[in-house]
C-alpha cells in the first residue's frame, strides 16, 4: 500500500503544471508550422515557422477564460521562426488560441 502511495505521490507535480490547449488555425494556403507550449501555469506560448517560399504575416489571440483576450502579431519571412509568448493575471484552466495566417 506505501508503494502504491508514494507511486501516486510522485505523479502528482506531472500533472499540476499542463493544462489544455485548443487551436483553431486558419492557414490560407501559407505553409507554417506551429508548436505550442505551456511555459507557466499563467503563461503560454506558440513558436510558428515559415516553411514557404514567400512572406507570411500571422496574427494569434490568446484567450483564457474571463481575461481579455490578447493579441500578438509577427511578420516572417521565408525560413523565419518567431516565438509569441503571453502572461495571464491569472492561472491558465484552459487555453484557446485562434492563429491566422495570411500570404
Amino acid at each position: 500500500m506505501k508503494n502504491l502511495l508514494c507511486a501516486f505521490a510522485a505523479l502528482v507535480p506531472l500533472t499540476a503544471w499542463a493544462y489544455p490547449i485548443d487551436l483553431d488555425r486558419q492557414l490560407n494556403g501559407t505553409e507554417v508550422t506551429y508548436v505550442t507550449d505551456d511555459l507557466d501555469p499563467s503563461m503560454g506560448s506558440i513558436t510558428l515557422r515559415n516553411d514557404g517560399q514567400s512572406p507570411v504575416a500571422c496574427s494569434v489571440i490568446f484567450a483564457n477564460g474571463p481575461e481579455a483576450p490578447k493579441r500578438r502579431r509577427a511578420s516572417l519571412a521565408p525560413g523565419e521562426t518567431a516565438n509569441l509568448v503571453v502572461h495571464f493575471n491569472r492561472t491558465i484552466i484552459k487555453l484557446r488560441i485562434e492563429l491566422e495566417c495570411t500570404p
